[in-house]
C-alpha cells in the first residue's frame, strides 16, 4: 500500500483533469484538517470522487491552485533523476528551435515543471520557483542545470508577486557560482543584463521574433521606442540601419543600460533617450508634430489580475491613441501586451478602437504571440499571455 498521501475531489470536480488540467482549485478538492498540516508542495496522489487516479500532484493547502500536475503515474517517484530528465527534455528542445544559447529555457507547466521559469544567458542560467512545489526542488533543480549545461553561475530571481499566492516569501539570491553579470546576443547586438536587479529573469526573451520583424523594417527608418526597458527593440532597429531611434522609459537605471548598450554596440550617435511617462511624452511628440516610420509600445502589462482587467483594457486603448498619431502615413506601429487576464480578442478589439479615435486607418500585418521557447500548455490557454500586434498605418 502506498505511503503518499492520497487527495480526492469533490463529487463532479474531475471531468475536466480527467481531459488533461494540469491544476486543481483548492475549492475542488475535499479538503480535510489534516490536509492544513501538510508541508506545501508535497507530491499526493490525486483522485476524482468516483476513484479515478489521476495522477501525481505537487499538493499546497495554502493556494488556490490546490494541486498542480507533476506525473500521470500516481507513484512516479519524485526525486533528483525526475527532475532532471525533464530539465534534460526542455534542453533538447530548445537545441531544436532556437539559435543559441540564449532563450526561455524552462516555461513551467509547458515543460512538465509547474510554476518553474528558467532563463539561460549563455553560462549562466534564471530561474524562478514561482509555485511551492518548485521552491521545495529547488536544490535538485540547480543541480540538474549544471549537470545539463555548461553554467558558471545560477541565479534565483524569486521576487515575483506570484510567489505570495503560493505563501512563499520574496528573495533574490546567486545559488551557484561567484559572478551574477551575463551578456545576451540577439540580431548581432550584445546587451549587458542584470540578473540580480533586472525586470523579472533579466531579459524579456518572449519578444524576439517580434523584434525580428520590426527591425526588419527599421533600415533608414525614424523609430520611436516607448516603454523600451533595456532598449531591446530599439537597438535591434539602429543594428538594422536605422536612422535615429528614440528610447522612451521612467526607469533611469533602464535607460542608462540601453544607452551604454548603444554605445557599446556602436550606435550611440543614432540613439537618444527620453525618461518620463510614456504617455505624457507620447501626448507632448504629438504636440510638437513629430513623425516617426516606427512606432513600439511594449508596455509592463496594465492587468496584473483579473479585477484589473477593465482599467488595463482601457489603458491599452489609450496607448494606441496616442501612439497612432506619432506614425508617419505609410508607417508603422508595433504594439503588445504581456498581460494574460486580458484575452487576444479584446486586445485586439481596444487596439483598433483607439486607431480609430486617433482618426488613422491602416491594416493588420501580423498578429503575434511568444516565440518557441515559450510553449503553451494544450490545457492552459492563458499561459499564452503575450499577444502583439504589426500594423501600418494609412
Amino acid at each position: 500500500m502506498s505511503d503518499r498521501p492520497l487527495i480526492r475531489l469533490h463529487p463532479g470536480q474531475e471531468r475536466r483533469l480527467k481531459f488533461g488540467h494540469p491544476w486543481a482549485y483548492s475549492n475542488e478538492i475535499h479538503m480535510q484538517p489534516e490536509f492544513r498540516l501538510m508541508p506545501p508542495g508535497l507530491p499526493v496522489r490525486l483522485e476524482g470522487d468516483d476513484g479515478w487516479r489521476l495522477g501525481c500532484f505537487a499538493f499546497n493547502p495554502h493556494s488556490l491552485i490546490g494541486a498542480r500536475l507533476l506525473d500521470r503515474e500516481p507513484e512516479a517517484v519524485i526525486d533528483a533523476g525526475w527532475v532532471r530528465r525533464r530539465i534534460a527534455a526542455a534542453v533538447a528542445l530548445r537545441a531544436r528551435v532556437t539559435d543559441g544559447p540564449f532563450h526561455r529555457l524552462v516555461h513551467a507547466e509547458a515543460d512538465g515543471l509547474p510554476g518553474l521559469v528558467v532563463d539561460r544567458y549563455g553560462d549562466l542560467a534564471v530561474l524562478q520557483a514561482n509555485s511551492a512545489w518548485a521552491e521545495r526542488m529547488t536544490p535538485e533543480i540547480v543541480a540538474a542545470l549544471i549537470a545539463e549545461l555548461p553554467l558558471r553561475a545560477v541565479v534565483g530571481r524569486n521576487d515575483s508577486p506570484v510567489r505570495a499566492h503560493e505563501g512563499l516569501t520574496l528573495e533574490v539570491a546567486l545559488l551557484h557560482g561567484e559572478d551574477a553579470g551575463a551578456v545576451v546576443e540577439e540580431g548581432g547586438v550584445r546587451f549587458g543584463v542584470d540578473a540580480l536587479a533586472g525586470q523579472k529573469t533579466g531579459w524579456f526573451f518572449d519578444q524576439r521574433r517580434n523584434r525580428d520583424a520590426v527591425a526588419g523594417l527599421a533600415g533608414g527608418a525614424r523609430v520611436l521606442d516607448v516603454f523600451c526597458h533595456v532598449g531591446a527593440f530599439g537597438l535591434r532597429c539602429a543594428s538594422a540601419g536605422a536612422a535615429a531611434v528614440t528610447l522612451v522609459d521612467s526607469s533611469v537605471p533602464a535607460l542608462e543600460r540601453a544607452l551604454a548598450a548603444a554605445a557599446e554596440n556602436g550606435f550611440a550617435a543614432r540613439v537618444q533617450a527620453r525618461r518620463g511617462d510614456a504617455f505624457d511624452l507620447m501626448t507632448e511628440a504629438a504636440q510638437a508634430g513629430e513623425l516617426f516610420d516606427v512606432v513600439v509600445c511594449d508596455p509592463p502589462a496594465f492587468a496584473k489580475s483579473k479585477k484589473d482587467q477593465a482599467a488595463g483594457l482601457r489603458a491599452y486603448g489609450r496607448m494606441a491613441r496616442l501612439a497612432a498619431p506619432l506614425v508617419a502615413p505609410g508607417g508603422f506601429l508595433f504594439v503588445a501586451s504581456c498581460s494574460h487576464h486580458v484575452p487576444v480578442e479584446a486586445f485586439a478589439a481596444v487596439i483598433a478602437e483607439g486607431l480609430h479615435r486617433a482618426r488613422r486607418g491602416g491594416r493588420i500585418l501580423a498578429t503575434s504571440g511568444a516565440g518557441p521557447d515559450h510553449p503553451v500548455h494544450p490545457h492552459l490557454p492563458e499561459s499564452a499571455y503575450l499577444k502583439a500586434q504589426l500594423l501600418q498605418l494609412d
